[in-house]
């Protein structure tokens, strides 16, 4: 019996332009330097912009022309650290009771 592969090369480099759009999110990459870090064609890249900027996830500074990240998912890594921060204040409170000594 063989393995079904569920890999998909077209969302794997969508992945990978997300990667590399997260290198500048303030000023932003050219299309060339994301399809250079990417492995692809500028078509590819330019198709793969187009679905991110659909998505929200993507936005074209129309004065530069370079591309970045929206806030939607730096949002989600703010989220990320929040709820360690929320799990850390815990465990730290659970220690405190654990190793306190008895009145």
């Amino acid at each position: 019996m063989t393995a079904k592969s569920y890999t998909n090369t077209s969302q794997q480099r969508l992945l990978k332009v997300l990667h590399a759009l997260f290198s500048d999110v303030v000023m932003g990459l050219p299309p060339s330097a994301i399809a250079k870090a990417v492995a692809a064609s500028p078509s590819v890249i330019t198709r793969d912009l187009n679905n991110l900027r659909t998505a929200g996830w993507a936005e074209r500074d129309e004065a530069t022309g370079l591309w970045r990240l929206t806030p939607v998912l730096p949002r989600q890594a703010i989220k990320v650290q929040a709820a360690i921060s929320r799990h850390e204040l815990r465990i730290d409170e659970t220690r405190q009771r654990y190793t306190r000594n008895p009145d």
